[in-house]
């Protein structure tokens, strides 16, 4: 925080109505609605461009939906029980996700699809039923829905149209990227938040906000420190954006914010939402598919010890299992293992698919649980004991510990034994400055901080057992309320720190402009030789893919790409791989890499681009 005595002699180096911190869902819908009402706006973020999007940009992009108000506010609650939540708030929320078709329909420009009544189960291998209906023992649970921008899903569809939103507005709207910010600005004696101090280009700048600021950062699933504090867990693996460090939580507390749900997190995938471990500070894969091997046969999962600690069998709800009577992110451990036979690793070479392509080279291998044990840093006669205890199990047709089905319990066989290296993984956290249903953010006597906004995972609503939809709902929701309201010229504003440079931004603004997130569309700075064609798709995870290829003598030579902004741990196996493919091919039809299914289709309809522009 910044407060000076002096206010006024504070030199501000651009002057917007509102400002706006962090480019996700939340923010760029926050920017969007402020430059609708009248608002200069600054959009910033830490993300390097072609990164920006936040966790909206690797969600499923499915929006919580509801067809009833007061059905849906039952199951809401239910969800949230025994936690109290201040009724207003959830009145707004709720209200939100009743009329969430409109509002697709009014600012997204679109015709919302429903999951629960036309997207077709049968064209995935993800339950969409189970995910739509999460915890179907709640009264209230048939009238939510999913929507989504069109039929499909984990495609960043709802993210680029929110996105270009902002384009659209680029006379409103500047966007500095690489630019987190670092400090609010607040007066000493009002405690209004009049500005906010930004990394920039390397240098830090003073930036003064009329009208309000936008707090719509993330969470701080990237911040070890605040996960072990918060969350109290060692470690876990982030499956979203790798730029939510926790920067609004520290910034909330330096001007007096009120915390909540700062232990409330989500998890996705495998088992109960765990990951193949990965080096910290990368992100993990997301497995959503069935993967019947990993918890069917002789196979379990232990914790540090080595012993087992959930039931591997059961369905997770965003990494919530059952846990006397509500569902709970289970308590974590450091290094969470896979450990199963030979007959089970026999299972997995015969079966279509891995779970990821290196996973039989990353395997623990040893002859006895004890050598086993002792290369997972376990114990190794707890491991013997777990074992044992669950081939007794096995034999008898019923798990005396945690009550896994029968018939996916086949007792271990003689060794060699394997395992497989586990972490944690988180989607999401929830917790950070508590607003109200105007989307202020209060202070520890529940009071407004004057001119102070927050929309998104940066102190979500969000609280206990979470049902997917959730969020994408409230960054929309709350980003509206937040931007217009952060847009209104304010009576209290303390003139006193307006310089002779600033009066306000209607009469007078100084910007240093912004980023061009257009530039990428441009095609004429690319060269082309002999033989040569450009070809191109929006459809990438992160917008648009260019390619060029050389053709000649009916004979695709070489596919090569020459812009992209697709995720780096998941995208671009598929832009390694495929280019090759095509070339050998002769044909841009070729299967999709596996995990990154999204940007392979996007390569090859750039690909098929080009080779229509060789016939033409």
């Amino acid at each position: 925080m910044i407060q000076m005595v002096d206010v006024e002699k504070i030199k501000w180096d651009a002057t917007y109505d509102t400002v706006v911190l962090g480019f996700g869902g939340a923010g760029a819908t926050a920017a969007r609605f402020a430059a609708d009402a009248g608002a200069k706006v600054l959009l910033t973020d830490v993300a390097p461009n072609g990164h920006e999007g936040g966790n909206t940009r690797y969600s499923a992009q499915l929006i919580g939906t509801g067809d009833n108000f007061d059905e849906l506010k039952t199951y809401y609650q239910n969800l949230t029980a025994p936690m109290q939540l201040d009724e207003t708030m959830v009145n707004t929320y709720v209200k939100g996700m009743a009329n969430m078709r409109q509002y697709v329909r009014d600012y997204l420009d679109v015709e919302p699809f429903s999951f629960k009544k036309n997207f077709d189960l049968d064209s995935t291998d993800v339950n969409i039923k189970d995910a739509i209906f999460e915890y179907p023992e709640y009264d209230g649970v048939k009238s939510y829905d999913f929507t989504t921008v069109h039929g499909g899903f984990f495609d960043a569809a709802l993210w680029k149209i929110l996105r270009q939103k902002v384009v659209d507005r680029s006379d409103k709207i500047d966007v500095w990227l690489e630019a987190p910010a670092k400090h609010l600005i607040q007066d000493p004696i009002t405690k209004a938040v009049v500005g906010v101090q930004i990394e920039r280009h390397e240098k830090r700048v003073n930036v003064r906000a009329l009208n309000g600021v936008v707090m719509a950062m993330g969470g701080f699933e990237n911040n070890p420190e605040q996960v072990q504090d918060y969350l109290g867990a060692a470690r876990l693996a982030p499956l979203g954006t790798l730029y939510n460090r926790g920067d609004g939580i520290r910034m909330a507390e330096e001007v007096g914010a009120d915390l909540w749900h700062m232990q409330n997190y989500e998890a996705l995938g495998m088992l109960h939402g765990l990951a193949f471990d990965v080096p910290a500070g990368e992100r993990a894969r997301l497995i959503v598919n069935a993967w019947p091997e990993l918890s069917h046969g002789s196979i379990i999962t232990v914790g540090d010890d080595g012993s087992r600690y959930f039931k591997e069998d059961e369905q997770n709800r965003h990494g919530h299992i059952y846990d006397h009577g509500t569902w709970r992110v289970p308590r974590t451990n450091v290094h969470p293992y896979l450990v199963f036979d030979q007959a089970q690793l026999d299972r997995f070479n015969q079966a279509e698919n891995l779970p990821y392509a290196d996973f039989l080279k990353t395997l623990l291998k040893a002859d006895t649980l004890a050598d086993l044990a002792t290369q997972m840093g376990a114990d190794g006669e707890i491991l013997t004991q777990t074992i044992t205890d669950f081939n007794t199990f096995a034999a008898q047709g019923r798990d005396y510990a945690y009550g896994r089905q029968a018939d996916s319990m086949t007792a271990f066989g003689d060794g060699p034994y394997y395992a497989a290296a586990l972490t944690h993984d988180i989607l999401n956290t929830q917790g950070g400055p508590r607003r109200n249903a105007q989307a202020e953010i209060l202070d520890s006597d529940q009071r407004p901080i004057p001119h102070l906004y927050g929309a998104g995972e940066l102190g979500g609503i969000c609280a206990n057992q979470y049902q997917g939809g959730g969020n994408l709902a409230e960054c929309l929701i709350f980003g509206k309320i937040a931007g217009e309201n952060a847009a209104k010229p304010k009576a209290d504003s303390p003139q006193a720190m307006v310089n002779d440079a600033t009066t306000s931004a209607s009469q007078k603004t100084t910007t240093l402009g912004g980023d061009n997130l257009a530039a990428a569309d441009d095609l004429s700075t690319i060269e082309l030789g002999s033989n040569q064609y450009l070809g191109t798709s929006a459809n990438g995870i992160g917008g648009q893919i260019v390619v060029r290829i050389t053709y000649a003598n009916d004979k695709l030579q070489q596919v090569e790409v020459v812009r992209q902004s697709e995720s780096a741990d998941v995208g671009q196996a598929a832009l390694d791989e495929l280019p090759a493919q095509m070339v050998q091919a002769n044909s841009a039809d070729v299967d999709v890499v596996s995990g990154a299914s999204t940007t392979s289709r996007a390569l090859k309809s750039a690909v098929q681009d080009a080779l229509s522009k060789v016939t033409a």
